[in-house]
């Protein structure tokens, strides 16, 4: 296999590539170093406009579609939707050949992984994601996690998500919580921050729930917009006075880990890559509507019709979780919409694919399609709901976000259907899932602000973003001697 064949004067190769291209940038960039180069341009206001003339899809079954339609929105919430909107004064934004739509929301991406781009490799082990972000983890800064949320969060608007759930396993101070809701903050988007353990931790080393409840008491409430949960480690066998690559607990030690986040009222969310832990969840009494699951793959119909009973959701990634092999199980979205489970849509990490929720739509009908076909029916209409509404509902904002329901927040996308993927357009639902890329993507609008525009950024450095990803990512590989000799 061709894979195994990789060495370090290959790798290098690409490496050196990444080089050349941050030179031109360094005299700029060393002017910026340090904490103190995290500024960040004021957002847009929050504007009075009426969307006109759209293919509007509202994921509201008492709404339901208008084509064509218009969307009104009054400092940052949807005021009406429907056809022909007397919106007074405010300003028009043309929808006409566009579809207008809820922003998508991301339950489950690993944002603090995205500077490792450059060093993994999908067809090579020894650089795959996980030696990758083991090794390099524990050599980030504070500055290092902003720019890499950062850069992840650019993608991420960049190809319509609204919201995003911050599975931040690698959080090694206050000082890097911090950094990453800032990142967050600074750029706009609407988010929840699961706090996490750190790369390298010993197993059994419990979470610091007193450093959760400082970051918890220092950036919520606010607005609304950033919100926080915990990460969990999974369940396992300990290797005491190590750690593994994500490290494992005992059930007695996810009873104090999870204890602390439920006295603080946080939700939780947990992998289950490998032997499902839900029955050893079910009969500890820790699974509850609090708790996200990761990755479903492996679940009996017994412990599906538990998640069930229990309100607990799953999260599925299937841009990655295609590429794992048969033995680790397939993605079970049929069975788990069959047995009544919250289900929602995730990228995971960005290190060796990119941010597309229409991908993602994509391959879970394919494959849907191929293991289960018309035995449970799975319209195209229902992936775009699980992209979209569904995602929040799984991380509780429902009532704020997910579909463009008067009085909730205005998370909107519009999606152009003059480019030559989209034109002529039939069923929209058909356009998105079948056809639709980021590149679609005209204007992105987060709760209220309108943060692209004609497929520009309104607040975001484009330039700088990626200039000082770059920078951040050859730091690291030194600090990191990557690739090992």
């Amino acid at each position: 296999m061709t894979h195994g064949r990789v060495n370090r004067r290959t790798w290098l190769k690409g490496a050196t590539a990444l080089g050349a291209l941050a030179a031109t940038s360094r005299g700029l960039f060393a002017q910026q170093a340090g904490p103190t180069a995290r500024t960040a341009a004021a957002l847009p206001q929050r504007a009075t406009f009426v969307v006109r003339g759209a293919t509007v899809l509202t994921m509201d079954s008492n709404l339901g579609d208008f084509a064509p339609g218009d969307v009104h929105v009054r400092d940052g919430a949807i005021v009406a939707v429907g056809r022909q909107l007397d919106a007074g004064g405010a300003q028009v934004i043309d929808g006409a050949g566009m579809i207008c739509m809820p922003g998508f929301v991301d339950t489950h991406w690993h944002l603090w992984t995205s500077l490792f781009r450059p060093y993994v490799r999908a067809d090579a082990s020894a650089f795959g994601y996980f030696p990758v972000t083991s090794r390099l983890g524990p050599h980030m800064t504070p500055d290092d996690s902003y720019r890499s949320v950062r850069l992840g969060i650019a993608e991420a608007l960049s190809a319509g998500v609204t919201t995003v759930h911050n599975w931040a396993h690698n959080v090694r101070s206050s000082g890097h919580a911090d950094a990453e809701l800032s990142a967050m903050r600074d750029s706009g988007i609407r988010g929840r921050f699961a706090y996490g353990p750190v790369q390298g931790m010993p197993d059994d080393q419990p979470m610091d729930m007193a450093a959760v409840a400082r970051t918890q008491k220092a950036w919520t409430p606010g607005d609304g917009l950033l919100t926080m949960g915990i990460c969990s480690r999974n369940v396992g066998t300990l290797n005491v006075g190590g750690a593994g690559a994500r490290g494992v607990v005992t059930i007695d030690m996810l009873r104090q880990d999870w204890g602390g986040a439920r006295a603080l009222g946080l939700p939780i969310t947990m992998h289950t890559s490998g032997a499902s832990p839900i029955m050893a969840l079910e009969q500890a009494g820790l699974l509850g509507p609090d708790v996200q699951l990761v990755h479903p793959l492996l679940t009996t119909a017994e412990e599906r019709n538990i998640l069930k009973a229990r309100g607990a959701s799953y999260s599925t990634s299937p841009t990655g979780e295609a590429r794992r092999p048969q033995s680790v199980g397939v993605i079970q979205l049929g069975e788990l919409l069959e047995a009544g489970v919250k289900v929602s849509l995730s990228t995971d990490h960005t290190t060796n694919y990119n941010c597309d929720p229409f991908v993602g739509m994509r391959i879970l009908f394919a494959l849907h399609e191929h293991r289960i076909g018309a035995k449970i029916p799975l319209t195209l209409k229902r992936l775009v709901q699980l992209a979209t509404l569904d995602g929040a509902v799984d991380l509780g904002i429902a009532g704020r976000t997910g579909s463009l329901t008067p009085g909730k927040r205005a998370d909107i996308v519009l999606v152009r259907t003059a480019d030559i993927n989209m034109t002529p357009l039939g069923d929209p639902y058909e356009a998105l899932v079948s056809r639709a890329q980021p590149g679609n993507i005209d204007t992105v609008i987060v709760d209220g602000r309108i943060l692209r525009q004609a497929g520009r950024f309104t607040a975001l450095d484009h330039a700088q973003v990626l200039r000082e990803a770059r920078e951040a990512a050859l730091a690291l590989r030194t600090r990191a001697s990557w690739p090992p000799a």
